[in-house]
């Protein structure tokens, strides 16, 4: 017989194991994204949100975001989440990054990346600068196990400083779980890794549940009038 730990740790290792497949499908859309070419010079940011939400739809049914789809490029790039400027044609040498909450099977996935049209060395360099500096992120994280959402911020917000990029955003990630979003609320502090969440990282939800997060980088360069973003599980992966 099952006793109720067991019972818990058991559905703490199928909410894991379903968030990280969530990711994974999030990871391959966008591979294929990447492979059809399907951010273009000439195309308007919301044709290719809508082209990369149908592409969702063929590959895995997917037909549910939990946020709004984001695509932004040039200047676009450096607004934050909560922003929604004008429509934009992506330009022959534009920097274009992608932020998109895809839905499997009731599972949220946050992934997002950064693609460079063209060869302009400070694009290509922010575009590869992100990766290396959210893997930093998270081994800082990894290294500290009692972190809280304010402290990892700040260092993750100087890690962008220390390789000569502004931090652009007022938080670095958030809660993630199954749909609904219900933890994550904008009012509530502790549901960020954000200035202000004196709470440590690793504890459990108002349901008693292992809290799972997302680190997002969002890095400007406000005098080139140039940004990037890069996300995805911070625990778990």
């Amino acid at each position: 017989m099952t006793t109720a730990a067991e019972g818990d740790a058991i559905d703490e290792r199928r909410r894991a194991a379903r968030l990280v497949a969530a990711e994974e499908q999030a990871e391959a859309l966008f591979a294929e994204v990447e492979r059809r070419g399907l951010v273009a010079p000439g195309e308007r940011e919301t044709v290719v949100s809508d082209r990369v939400r149908d592409l969702g739809a063929a590959m895995f049914g997917t037909d549910r975001h939990w946020h709004k789809r984001v695509v932004r490029a040039g200047p676009n790039t450096l607004l934050a989440y909560r922003e929604n400027p004008p429509d934009r044609v992506i330009g022959e040498d534009d920097i274009v990054f992608l932020d998109f909450g895809p839905i499997f099977a009731e599972w949220e996935a946050d992934f997002g990346r950064t693609f460079v049209l063209g060869q302009d060395p400070v694009k290509l360099a922010l575009r590869d600068d992100l990766p290396q500096l959210w893997a930093a992120g998270r081994a800082h994280f990894e290294a500290h196990p009692t972190i809280t959402g304010s402290e990892l911020y700040a260092h993750v917000a100087a890690l962008a400083t220390g390789a000569g990029w502004e931090f652009g955003n007022v938080h670095a990630g958030h809660l993630v779980g199954e749909f609904p979003h219900e933890f994550v609320d904008g009012d509530r502090i502790d549901s960020y890794i954000a200035p202000g969440n004196p709470h440590p990282m690793r504890r459990t939800d108002r349901a008693g549940r292992l809290c799972h997060w997302i680190l997002e980088l969002h890095l400007v360069d406000r005098a080139r009038q140039i940004g990037g973003f890069h996300e995805q599980l911070l625990t778990l992966r």
